[in-house]
This record gives structure tokens, sequence and C-alpha cells, in this order.
């Protein structure tokens, strides 16, 4: 009798055993799983295999195409000239593209990249002529934008948007004074009498001051010249304050002639376009892209460029 109740137990000891080797491998299994779809997922995210929201194709039929300019514009941002003109390019050469709006929220910046994708849209609007070209303001269009915008056929804005700020300025710190309280000694030797051209650390130099607003000066004028030509006698002409620098509300705007119209891309593509049918095609960089993007704006900034101007 205690013989079979010994085998019994074993057996059920056996059993349990085996029943518990089978639930843990299974749980091995499925965790190893687990961990092979996480990593295979971060690597497609990272080289671009996933997440890259592209512009619809051609088979959704007649659309206003959408591009969008938003933030700050740099080399090293998702408003450079490269990204945007990209998504401008295959807008434009879309054969079921009736009309490209460029969607503009931006307070500028690189005027380098602002003057790159000026000079780009008046390229790709003489390419395709039968398409009209519009620039549609949402918050903001302030300056390297607004140099953007006046490439467009007509620009429209709400009654409460920022436009204008047509100028140029460079910005900076100086910290000889704090440096001579704190007993701090600045020691730069330079190969060129201008090679520390307006050192924040250094007291300033009366005719570096006078080439840095010589450089603004000629700057600016490239901008009023771009205003005048795209936006021609729109503009207001005895408006003393409009290449002042000033921003304006969408509503003024319109009456300065920095705007033609209030709307919005919904409202243009409707009721301008004819074809309410709205395709993004914005390019969205793979997290590879945007790695290495940042990359090499953390490369420019330690090889310590420190003199920058901006459309803003």
């Amino acid at each position: 009798m205690s013989d079979s109740i010994e085998r019994d137990a074993l057996k059920d000891i056996l059993t349990a055993s085996v029943k518990e080797q089978r639930a843990a491998r299974r749980w091995g299994i499925f965790f190893k799983l687990l961990t092979f779809s996480y990593l295979f997922l971060m690597l497609a995210l990272f080289m671009g295999w996933v997440g890259n929201k592209e512009a619809e194709s051609a088979s959704t039929g007649p659309h206003t195409a959408v591009v969008d300019l938003k933030g700050e514009i740099s080399a090293g941002s998702d408003a450079s000239s490269d990204i945007v003109l990209a998504g401008l390019k295959a807008a434009f050469e879309d054969s079921n593209t009736k009309a490209v709006i460029l969607r503009a929220n931006s307070p500028g910046g690189s005027p380098v990249q602002s003057g790159l994708m000026y000079d780009e849209i008046v390229r790709l609007k003489k390419m395709h002529p039968k398409t009209p070209f519009y620039v549609v303001v949402e918050d903001v269009c302030a300056s390297g934008c607004y140099y953007t915008a006046v490439s467009a056929d007509k620009i429209f804005a709400d009654k409460a948007s920022i436009v204008g700020s047509i100028g140029v300025l460079m910005d900076g710190f100086g910290f000889t004074g704090a440096m001579e309280k704190l007993g701090v000694e600045r020691r730069l030797m330079t190969a060129g009498a201008n090679k520390g051209f307006l050192d924040p650390f250094s007291p300033q130099s009366e005719a570096q001051k006078e080439k840095a607003l010589a450089m603004l000066a000629e700057i600016h004028q490239q901008f009023i010249s771009v205003v005048k030509q795209g936006r021609g006698k729109r503009l207001a002409q005895d408006n003393p304050d409009l290449f002042s620098g000033l921003v304006w509300s969408g509503e003024s705007g319109l009456k300065l002639g920095l705007v033609d119209a209030l709307g919005s891309v919904n409202s243009v593509a409707r009721d301008v376009v004819k074809v309410p049918n709205v395709v993004d095609f914005t390019p969205q960089p793979s997290y590879a892209d945007r790695l290495a993007r940042q990359l090499g704006v953390a490369a420019a900034t330690t090889l310590g460029a420190k003199m920058e101007f901006h459309l803003k």
C-alpha cells in the first residue's frame, strides 16, 4: 500500500515538473520572440523601413498638394531647403497635382536656406507654369519665412497671423565686464587682424562693428529686392515702416500688400483651386536621417562658427 502511495506521489511530482518545464520553455520562447520583435522594430525605424510618411500616390486622383515649412529655417532642421524643396519637387511633378500650397508656420532663420528655397521655387514654377503655387500662413510667417513666401503666386493668411519682419539681425553677448570683475584674462591669438571678428570675450572693435553693420545692410537690401520682385505693385508704396523689421497681423498685412487674401489650406483648396482633396507631400525623414543631420549640426557647432545672420 505504501509503495503504491509513493509511486503515485512520485508520478505527481514528475508530472508537475514536466508541466513546469514546458511552461518555462513556452515563456522563454515568448520572451525571446518579444525581444527579437523589439530589436527588429528598432532596426526598421532606424533604417527608415517604417515610419516614413510618404505622399499618397497619383492614384488618389486630382488633388491639391501641400508641403509644410514649419519651425526655424536652418540647414539641420525639418525646415531646411533640402527637405522642403524635396516635397515641393515631388508635388509639382505629380501628374494629378492641380495646385501646390506651401503651408508656412515659421519665425524665419537662415538667409541662405531661405534664398535657396526662393530661387528653386521660382525655377519649379517656370518648369510647371500650369500649376499654381500658393503660400498659406498659419500662426507666423516672418523674416526668412516671408523671404521664401514672396515666391508664391498668392499669399493667404488668417486675420490673426503674424507676417513681415523684413529685416536682418546678428545677435550675441559681450562678457568683457564680467570677466574683468572675475579677474579672468582673455588670451586670444590669431593670424590675421580680423580673425577674432566680434569675439564676445574681447572688447568690441568699432571697425569690426561697422563691417558687421555693412554686411547686415547688404543682406537687408537683398531681402528687400526679393520682396519687391515677388510682390511688385501689390505692396503699399507709402509706408516707411514696411522694410523696417516690423511685423503685422494678417488683416493689416492684407492692407499693406504683404498678403493677398485671408484663407486656410482647406478654403484655398476648396474655393480657389476648386480641388478640395488635399494630399500632404511633406517629407518625413527616417530616424537615421534625423540622427545624421543632428550629428552634422553638432559637428559644425563643435568646429565653432560663432557669427550667424538671421532673417527672424
